[in-house]
């Protein structure tokens, strides 16, 4: 397949949270996004080097996970390709919205799981006040160094009952690549790792094991350095943040990693993959079986259960 790169990277995360005040309080201080704007119903926080408005909409609901994915086109042209490709599919299309805070008019669609996407071309370029204003002018934002500060977005983790078909989704609308994947015994597929430029990867997809619908695994944010990610476990150790696993190295995508819940219960990832990127045209996915799996994470450590079955928004007793 030809590789396409009308979608130039993701964008922002939109999180559902059922204790705002207190999820809010988390990445400010404890995480270390800053705050970019707010109106009635949502914060927009951002990382100090992230070019764009913001990268996470926090956004108060009766509950947790995911609002919507978004992804940024290459060109207003590039957009309308896309959306020609969408609205000519067989996935489901929301329409057309006039965009928020960060950015304008956005494309809306959805995968076969619930899961709802954007992309949009027109943007907000951030532009910080004076006490956010950085030394080099090539900086998006002061490096302020409060709580964890990552750097910038990273990706998302998105959970789904068939992980092919979440490929046939990506590949088709936004002409995502693999870069590495899971094949079960069983002949499924155990999770797909997707990236539209030359990153490693921008979202995963992993197998639902329960009967949620439309739930989220987690959002990573990128930090400079490993040590940054050590620095970061004691701070939520500090703070009374749950950690569920880390810091240690994936096998899959080689990141460095340190998994916690924010206070309503939707998980967070502070990550590094050093310089890692795809730069050939031809890659051709590495392929984990359940035998690699076995063996845990890269140096021996055995990925915990709830990282299996917890995800937002919870299930009920009966797995729902």
């Amino acid at each position: 397949m030809e590789p396409c790169f009308d979608i130039a990277h993701l964008a922002h995360v939109e999180m559902f949270t059922d204790r705002f005040d207190e999820s809010l309080d988390f990445f400010l201080r404890v995480y270390g996004l800053s705050l970019a704007g707010q109106d009635e119903n949502s914060a927009y926080l951002r990382a100090w080097d992230d070019y764009e408005f913001h990268t996470l909409k926090l956004t108060r609901h009766h509950t947790t996970g995911i609002g919507h994915v978004a992804y940024r086109a290459s060109s207003q042209a590039a957009l309308m390709r896309r959306v020609a490709v969408i609205e000519a599919s067989e996935y489901k299309v929301l329409g057309w919205i006039d965009g928020d805070l960060g950015h304008g008019r956005a494309f809306r669609f959805e995968d076969p799981f619930g899961h709802v996407f954007e992309i949009y071309w027109d943007t907000v370029r951030y532009s910080p006040p004076d006490n956010e204003r950085p030394a080099l002018k090539n900086m998006a934002q002061r490096y302020h160094a409060r709580g964890c500060h990552p750097r910038r977005l990273d990706h998302l983790n998105l959970l789904a009952h068939d992980v092919s078909e979440f490929r046939a989704f990506m590949q088709t609308c936004l002409g995502s690549r693999v870069t590495e994947m899971i094949e079960l015994d069983n002949g499924r597929l155990g999770g797909c790792w997707f990236t539209v430029n030359n990153k490693t990867y921008d979202l995963a997809c992993t197998e639902e094991h329960g009967a949620g619908h439309a739930r989220l695994h987690h959002v990573t944010y990128a930090t400079d350095s490993r040590e940054e990610i050590l620095r970061a476990a004691d701070i939520f150790l500090e703070n009374g943040v749950h950690i569920e696993t880390g810091p240690h190295k994936h096998a899959i995508q080689g990141t460095f990693f340190l998994y916690v819940w924010e206070p309503a219960g939707n998980r967070v990832e502070l990550a590094n993959s050093g310089a890692r990127l795809i730069l050939a045209p031809d890659w051709q996915p590495v392929v984990w079986t359940d035998a690699d799996r076995k063996k845990g994470q890269a140096w021996g450590l055995k990925t915990i259960e709830t990282f299996h079955t917890h995800g937002t928004p919870p299930l009920d007793k009966k797995g729902h």
